[in-house]
């Protein structure tokens, strides 16, 4: 096996896990050693079989982020930006949770309503202390964190009061 296919087989079993932007699949081979022309040739059959798409591949990872892993959309950008996605990409991705109901506003409510009730008893102080750092730590701005917690308090409330 000539170093070509050899490089070529490491590529296609990298892919198998999940999809890869352009940028992976060149810093993958250059951690490997393979020669630039190997590189632009791996690239361009990737490319030609539809194993490299960088458009499908920044669509799906916003469309994961946003519906399994909850995460901001500032966080999802730079992880895009990270992964080598053009700008012009990442923003069109990003403009499909315009579409739908993933909000900033809407995902922080989410993932307050799942981390809520670990807190419930505990005062209104520290329940904002937690699920505050919880919620910064993936990507959302203060005023969105507020406003989360605030109405998922405010429904908890009520649930309270009706019992």
């Amino acid at each position: 096996m000539d170093g070509y296919d050899k490089y070529l087989n490491n590529t296609l079993r990298f892919l198998k896990f999940r999809d890869r932007s352009e940028k992976e699949i060149r810093d993958y081979l250059r951690q490997k050693k393979a020669a630039p022309e190997i590189i632009e040739k791996i690239i361009s059959y990737c490319k030609d079989y539809g194993f490299i798409n960088d458009k499908k591949f920044a669509a799906d990872w916003v469309r994961s982020r946003s519906t399994h892993r909850l995460k901001s959309k500032k966080i999802i950008k730079i992880e895009l930006i990270k992964k080598g996605i053009d700008p012009e990409i990442i923003e069109k991705a990003l403009s499909l949770l315009q579409e739908t109901e993933n909000t900033d506003l809407n995902l922080a409510k989410k993932l307050v309503q799942l981390r809520i009730n670990r807190y419930i008893n505990a005062p209104r102080q520290e329940i904002y202390q937690k699920l505050g750092g919880f919620l910064s730590r993936r990507g959302f701005s203060w005023d969105t964190i507020k406003q989360a917690i605030d109405s998922e308090l405010a429904l908890e409330y009520n649930k309270q009061n009706r019992q």
